[in-house]
């Protein structure tokens, strides 16, 4: 497998417990296409543990980003995350060929219908940030749910593409308690949200990417309302 050596050049806080990372890809042959996922490795690291110095990571950027690569991803106690918040900009990082298949079809008379939990979001804003940059003419609706508005990572990114762009349809979501200001909508993703906000929920592709339990509960959801399963696309966020 090719693999190509990356310097940080940056990374924030992107959400609650969320940041992201950018790497300097300029100079090199690297290619993705929007939705795929590579192995970052880290080289040397002061630390390890038995879960290893390697994390599998979704693009959050698009592709036309030319010269620099973003991931972003949740924060956990792990001793991978621990290394990774506190490398010095400049290291370099070993990053697998791009993989995946969780890419946009093709057929543009299909809308394609994003339903995101938490930080499974990152290869939807890939797509999306592409779809809107390409002109494709593609549908795109984006149902985005988070336990609060503060853990909702990109979410200015999304709200600016739906105003800018009016084949983009953000439909974000809280499963907490109402906050104050929030303008969206509360609760889970359920059938009475989808039904209200996409025309035809049979002339469509669904991409499913979150938790493991919330990917179940939407390909549930989906079959529910006489989804195939043809027109499922799932990307399951575990371990992180």
């Amino acid at each position: 497998m090719v693999e190509h050596l990356f310097p940080l050049k940056d990374r924030r806080e992107v959400a609650e417990g969320t940041m992201a990372f950018w790497f300097d890809s300029s100079g090199s042959d690297f290619t993705f296409k929007p939705g795929q996922n590579a192995d970052f490795i880290l080289l040397n690291p002061s630390e390890t543990d038995a879960e290893g110095n390697a994390r599998t990571f979704s693009f959050c950027s698009s592709p036309n980003e030319k010269g620099t690569i973003t991931v972003a991803t949740r924060m956990r106690p792990t001793t991978f995350k621990k290394c990774l918040k506190v490398l010095p900009l400049g290291t370099r990082v070993k990053v697998s060929q791009a993989m995946g298949s969780f890419t946009l079809h093709k057929d543009v008379s299909k809308a394609a219908v994003f339903l995101a939990g938490g930080i499974g979001v990152t290869p939807m804003r890939s797509i999306i940030q592409w779809a809107i940059q390409e002109r494709l003419p593609h549908k795109l609706y984006l149902f985005y749910s988070n336990r609060n508005p503060a853990a909702a990572a990109f979410l200015n990114d999304f709200e600016a593409w739906a105003k800018q762009n009016p084949q983009f349809t953000l439909i974000a979501t809280v499963t907490e308690a109402k906050h104050p200001g929030w303008g969206y909508e509360l609760g889970r993703v359920n059938k009475e949200m989808l039904t209200r906000h996409v025309t035809d929920l049979h002339q469509a592709i669904y991409y499913l990417a979150g938790p493991p339990g919330m990917v179940a509960g939407m390909r549930e959801l989906l079959d529910s309302l006489g989804i195939s399963e043809d027109n499922l696309k799932t990307e399951e966020f575990a371990g992180y």
